[in-house]
């Protein structure tokens, strides 16, 4: 009877906790994302301008103020389908009960994981789909809103006038300059009818998502996550470093077995430098086993763990953060501060756009036909202070690798001291990936 009350007070802690996250993170707080019209805007490697070339503030009233006006909306409008089209994924609630536990809800505690599922939905998503890919729905959420901008005095930096996006794009913008992270936005779900899926691309889209879901089943969901992260020293409930959801997301991609997944390997950069030998070998020995894979079914992610500062962004970093976010097979970054991770996809001068996964929503049966999509959805400074770098070569090379062995799944459990101690070194970590 003693060993079993602590077990005990641990379920009735755990569902009470439960409870207050699932209240705490239901509630929906509708705000509006501002944005200049004055700079562009680059979302995952993608720039948008919403300033006709050549047009001042004092020419609206000339003959070409119309048409000039109508291809400021046709860019905006391109923007926001583009933004739409991204897999926006949250806190979920009353999904299967995780191994282990009596969890049913990630909510309080799963951020990291979420933004890593949605860094992992992208790389998928533009390896199958390619870039220019738009979600068809995208086109009903835009059209579903009476106003999409208006003019007003914009709140940046600059003193031209701005934007104001309305719902459903309330991914914010963040000032680079303060704390990453330290947001609470939500998002205004919206409803439609589920679209026919006809395209290749689209059954593509939908498999990815489903491939996400929150049943054991799912080979990236919640439940396959927290279970590889218990070689690492981690259980449901506890808060995931960037670093570690890094290497939970390589192993989930290792583990997985679909075909179309084949030929699809991660590396996980170490100590800040990407080993290119390590990354050769590594391709190489994921597609050298079975039938030769296609040049097009092929794909290697790149993981970065990497700390910007302590307890705030090294300003140092910020336009190399920028760049990072303009290359063309960018697929973002993820992390903030402890115990609250947010995937950050762009920026617009030194704001920075993000998708928030503190939002609880209610669990998705995937294995339901036709499953909703909608609720998902300075030079010298560089060389002084490099995020990350290249090298020649493999690890070994460097006698990094047996600083860094994997635990395997035959490892032995660690004592409640050490997964206390891994536990608290996470929760100070500050760190981007």
């Amino acid at each position: 009877m003693e060993d079993s009350e602590p077990d005990e007070v641990d379920k009735l802690k755990a569902k009470f906790m439960s409870a207050w996250h699932n209240m705490k993170y239901s509630w929906v707080v509708r705000t509006k994302t501002n944005f200049s019209r004055n700079s562009p805007v680059f979302l995952l490697g993608k720039c948008y301008h919403f300033k006709s070339e050549g047009m001042s503030e004092s020419a609206s009233g000339c003959p070409h103020a119309a048409a000039s006006n109508e291809m400021i909306l046709s860019n905006v409008n391109q923007f926001r389908k583009d933004f739409i089209t991204r897999i926006w994924l949250t806190y979920r609630r009353e999904f299967p009960q995780l191994k282990g536990c009596t969890l049913t809800t990630d909510c309080g505690w799963g951020c990291a994981l979420r933004s890593g599922q949605m860094l992992l939905a992208q790389s998928l998503l533009l390896h199958f789909c390619g870039r220019d890919w738009l979600w068809p729905d995208a086109l009903e959420m835009v059209a579903l809103e009476s106003e999409l901008f208006k003019a007003k005095p914009s709140t940046m930096s600059d003193s031209g006038a701005g934007f104001t996006f309305l719902p459903p794009l309330e991914r914010p913008l963040q000032n680079m300059n303060e704390q990453l992270g330290s947001s609470s936005s939500k998002k205004q779900t919206l409803k439609l009818n589920p679209a026919n899926t006809t395209s290749e691309e689209e059954k593509l889209h939908r498999k990815i998502i489903s491939w996400l879901a929150d049943n054991p089943a799912a080979i990236f969901g919640m439940h396959k996550l927290v279970e590889l992260g218990e070689n690492s020293g981690k259980r449901a409930g506890d808060w995931y470093g960037p670093a570690v959801v890094a290497h939970i997301l390589r192993r989930a991609v290792e583990d997985a077995v679909e075909p179309e997944l084949q030929g699809i390997t991660v590396y996980v950069a170490q100590d800040c430098t990407v080993y290119i030998g390590d990354v050769k070998e590594k391709h190489l020995q994921a597609i050298g086993s079975g039938m030769p894979k296609p040049s097009d079914r092929r794909a290697v992610v790149i993981l970065i763990p990497v700390r910007l500062g302590g307890e705030k962004v090294n300003l140092e970093y910020k336009e190399i953060v920028k760049g990072i976010l303009s290359l063309e097979f960018c697929v973002g970054i993820i992390g903030g501060k402890p115990k609250q991770s947010f995937y950050f996809v762009g920026f617009q001068d030194d704001s920075l756009i993000y998708m928030d996964p503190h939002y609880c929503q209610s669990f998705v049966d995937v294995t339901a036909k036709d499953f909703p999509l909608e609720v998902l959805s300075s030079p010298s400074s560089k060389e002084k202070y490099p995020l990350f770098t290249f090298s020649s070569g493999h690890a070994r090379d460097y006698d990094i690798d047996k600083l860094c062995t994997p635990k395997t799944d035959s490892a032995v459990q660690l004592s409640e001291t050490r997964r206390r101690k891994a536990e608290r070194l996470s929760n100070e970590e500050f760190v981007l990936l």
